[in-house]
């Protein structure tokens, strides 16, 4: 039962903090980047990944071991576009994370990083989709213990 309980705990903090991290990223984000906000943007990409995988690999095991068993989320079209949803999400995180470990090299050299304009407004637009997708998997995840469209 204990297992079960922090199993769902750190599945739901970690999801919080995932999108927290999102909203830091997009308030940190500018045209005019320093080097104080790039590292923070690298520390800040970072906690998101790790977030993200804790979200992942407590869902799993929810699935397998903890919830209403794999059978009962395995055959539920919500379960799929929950999970669809979340690759796409972990897809789209891609071009920030990428863009920010670029930086890096620069950054210890104490040189803050240049983007074009439409670099920095796509890597605003994908911060703003990720946001969009996690948004909406909570609404998700309550269908699916609901049993909808089941």
């Amino acid at each position: 039962m204990w297992n079960s309980a922090l199993t769902a705990y750190l599945h739901y903090l970690s999801f919080m903090v995932a999108f927290a991290a999102l909203v830091v990223e997009h308030q940190l984000f500018s045209a005019e980047i320093t080097l104080k906000q790039a590292w923070r943007l690298v520390i800040t990409d970072s906690l998101y990944g790790l977030a993200a995988v804790t979200v992942l690999v407590t869902g799993i095991l929810r699935v397998m071991y903890f919830g209403q068993g794999a059978d009962y989320y395995l055959h539920n079209p919500v379960f799929h576009a929950k999970v669809g949803l979340f690759i796409g999400v972990g897809l789209l995180s891609l071009y920030p994370t990428i863009s920010v470990l670029t930086w890096i090299g620069g950054l210890r050299k104490a040189e803050p990083p240049t983007l074009t304009t439409a670099q920095g407004q796509r890597f605003v637009w994908i911060v703003r989709g990720e946001l969009l997708g996690l948004a909406l998997i909570p609404l998700l995840a309550a269908m699916l213990a609901r049993g909808l469209l089941a």
